[in-house]
């Protein structure tokens, strides 16, 4: 049994003291332990050898002690598993050499056996539950098919997509096809996460506001919710879109146990838009941990009252920063269990 279950509780929308929190990237760049295990292993030997992923994954819980714990990963594993070549520069992110553009370059992507190609992943799960010691759940996590499928296809990082976007209008055979393949790749990259003892998983769609709401609906949202349905059955699930608050509706009607919120919208835009009966998760601006810690801490005290204690997950709107002291990581973290002694 965990001894903190408080987020386990608030994905069910049962009644707390407070709400739980936890922060995306948590197991990262802000952490100085975090940097000295960088500096010696490169990227993917990070995330491909367990012993490290795990150790990346306890290390917030030691120093700043949220209430969850997410398995240190990347979602581009994903596409690496499908036979796509993903390489990670320094100050530039990833790289995808030989970008899609073609329905037979679609048609060379496999759906790959999870066991076989992401093996590590799940022996690096199964190895952070023996080090957490049933402290804290663990969150296992994947992009979404369209941010998978944006990188897959614009081959880098953008700030607008074009070419992603492009070759759906324009293609839209090959791009659906390509959709569909990642979208069940990950459902089965998913299920073999809970299956190794992850206990709630999330979907980043951090690209999902480049598209207009009519296209979000046909090349992101409908992928997404193929994998809600397909996993909702075994634990539960969380979805975050960034900029996607024009889609909380139809995220509200889904099997989903809680939607992601960015700083954008507002704690009573996104209750009224997601239906009000959904747990949501979110949404401090992650530059604001820059802010003096005494206003960090009044900042998320309105925040927990503005959204409410029950069926709510504080977090931030998005990953934290590099450049976040640790102490205002910290402050962040202590501000919501004070919130429940108030």
């Amino acid at each position: 049994m965990l001894k903190n279950d408080l987020f386990l509780k608030a994905l069910k929308g049962e009644t707390v003291q407070r709400p739980p929190v936890w922060m995306m990237r948590q197991a990262g760049r802000y952490l100085p332990e975090f940097r000295a295990l960088r500096d010696k292993y490169d990227f993917f030997t990070r995330c491909e050898t367990p012993e490290l992923a795990a150790e990346i994954t306890v290390q917030p819980i030691r120093r700043i002690a949220p209430d969850a714990a997410i398995l240190f990963s990347d979602i581009l594993v994903v596409p690496r598993a499908m036979g796509i070549h993903v390489e990670l520069k320094d100050n530039l992110g990833p790289i995808i050499p030989n970008p899609i553009r073609t329905m037979e370059q679609v048609n060379q992507v496999y759906v790959p056996d999870v066991n076989e190609t992401l093996g590590y992943v799940f022996d690096a799960v199964k190895l952070t539950k023996e080090m957490l010691n049933d402290e804290v759940p663990l969150i296992g996590f994947a992009g979404s098919p369209w941010t998978i499928f944006c990188y897959a296809v614009e081959g880098k990082g953008s700030k607008s997509f074009d070419t992603a976007k492009g070759f759906c209008f324009s293609n839209p055979v090959a791009a659906h096809t390509l959709l569909q393949k990642i979208t069940d790749t990950t459902i089965l990259y998913l299920k073999e996460k809970v299956k190794s003892g992850v206990n709630a998983v999330q979907i980043f769609d951090s690209w999902g506001g480049m598209l207009s709401p009519v296209d979000y609906q046909e090349f992101s949202w409908k992928y997404i919710n193929q994998i809600v349905e397909a996993l909702a059955e075994v634990t539960p699930v969380i979805v975050f879109g960034k900029g996607c608050w024009f889609a909380l509706n139809d995220m509200g009607k889904s099997k989903a146990s809680a939607l992601g919120v960015d700083w954008t919208c507002s704690a009573r835009n996104a209750r009224y838009l997601s239906g009000g009966n959904v747990t949501l998760q979110g949404n401090f601006d992650p530059s604001r941990l820059l802010s003096p810690i005494p206003t960090i801490k009044k900042m998320v005290h309105e925040m927990i009252d503005e959204f409410g204690k029950d069926k709510y997950i504080v977090n931030l709107g998005h990953g934290i920063l590099p450049n976040i002291p640790v102490d205002h990581a910290k402050a962040f973290i202590d501000a919501v269990k004070e919130y429940g002694n108030k």
